[in-house]
């Protein structure tokens, strides 16, 4: 896949170098020369312009690029002249960050693809961790829907998968996974979840370790927080 990543600030920056570590042709283009000179080595290709000046847009390579992201965060303008010129230039895929609520806004009378708000996730896995006291990553399905992923509670060890429903306060049980014990190509041992299967799950309890991933609204995970504080 080839990226186009407009803003190589902290965010854009890791967001280059992820995208470059799984095989990824990435470009990068900042109006900030120590942006580029700081990523420049780690991509494919770094340019500095002004994004919002459609006459540097047109510099960059917009026809052959499978997915551009607008990441730029800390100048609402520049990223909404950003999407614009894009869009204005016939570029089709586009993903945007937004800042704020008005941000987002915008971005959605443009017509972006996706709209990127790290911040919000950051924070808000920050508190479900809080909450739960362990480590969960979730998305967002709707305004009030969320899928979320974290190792069980100590509250539900032993308690069998079938009795686990009762104690959900409404939340779906997606899956849960087990850590195995298995071998990598080098032959050395290592954790890896597999998920427990459907037919076996209602008889198995939940063990140390075991992970689940949960569906629900918002008050439903809030009353299971309740319960587990």
């Amino acid at each position: 896949m080839r990226y186009l990543i407009i803003g190589l600030g902290i965010y854009g920056s890791n967001l280059a170098r992820y995208l470059t570590d799984l095989g990824n042709e990435v470009i990068g283009a900042d109006v900030r020369a120590a942006n580029v000179d700081a990523i420049k080595d780690y991509i494919t290709t770094a340019y500095i312009i002004d994004s919002t000046d459609p006459a540097a847009l047109a510099v960059l390579p917009l026809k052959n690029i499978d997915l551009t992201i607008v990441a730029i965060g800390e100048n609402f303008g520049a990223s909404i002249k950003t999407v614009g010129q894009l869009r204005r230039m016939g570029v089709r895929k586009i993903y945007a960050r937004a800042i704020d609520e008005l941000h987002e806004s915008i971005l959605e009378g443009l017509k972006v693809d996706r709209i990127l708000n790290p911040e919000q996730r950051a924070a808000l896995d920050l508190v479900n961790e809080i909450e739960m006291g362990t480590k969960v990553e979730s998305m967002r399905v709707d305004s009030d829907s969320y899928i979320m992923q974290s190792p069980a509670p100590e509250y539900f060890f032993q308690m069998k998968y079938s009795e686990l429903p009762a104690s959900l306060h409404g939340l779906r049980l997606i899956t849960a996974a087990r850590p195995t014990m298995s071998e990598n190509i080098l032959g050395i041992d290592r954790n890896k979840l597999q998920v427990i299967s459907p037919e076996s799950l209602p008889a198995e309890r939940v063990q140390p370790g075991d992970v689940l991933t949960l569906f629900g609204t918002a008050r439903e995970f809030k009353a299971l927080f309740r319960m587990l504080g």
